[in-house]
Formats: C-alpha cells, sequence, structure tokens
C-alpha cells in the first residue's frame, strides 16, 4: 500500500515561514538589511547553495538588476527560479 505524504509543512510550521525578519547582507561591498518572510529566506539560501554562489553574492546580481527595492525584487528572484525549474 503506498501512503500519501504532504510534503508540505504542518500548519503552526507555514505560520513561521511567513513571518517577516530582518536579514543582513553584503550588497557590493557594503552591508545593508533586508526584510523577508522565513520562506523566502530559506529559498534564497537554497539556491544560493544550487548555484555553487555565496548568499552575498546571488543577492549582490539581484541588487544589480532590480527595478524596486531589494527585498522586493529577492521575492520576485525566488519566485522566478522555482517558477523556471517547475517549467523544465
Amino acid at each position: 500500500m503506498v501512503k500519501y505524504t504532504n510534503k508540505r509543512a504542518a500548519p503552526s510550521n507555514q505560520n513561521a515561514l511567513g513571518v517577516l525578519k530582518k536579514h543582513a547582507v553584503i550588497v557590493a561591498g557594503h552591508q545593508t538589511s533586508v526584510t523577508l518572510e522565513n520562506i523566502f529566506w530559506q529559498s534564497l539560501q537554497t539556491i544560493a547553495r544550487f548555484e555553487g554562489k555565496s548568499l552575498n553574492k546571488l543577492v549582490t546580481e539581484i541588487d544589480r538588476n532590480r527595478v524596486g527595492g531589494l527585498s522586493s525584487a529577492i521575492r520576485v528572484f525566488v519566485l522566478l527560479h522555482f517558477k523556471d525549474l517547475a517549467a523544465s
């Protein structure tokens, strides 16, 4: 018998994933902070590992190409990364 396993976080954990938290990063050699939900921060760390880059290097690349605020640009980057991954 195959048991279905829901890979999503438990409901109490889902709330924690949506909590905003301030994170220190170095962008182009300058320290700054971004405020992101935990799920986006964790996803950004995963992408950096997957691409073999430091988190600061990845955030610097996102910063170079952004149009709006850095936190918003990171959220869009993360969403597009996983959207492209799902399409391939």
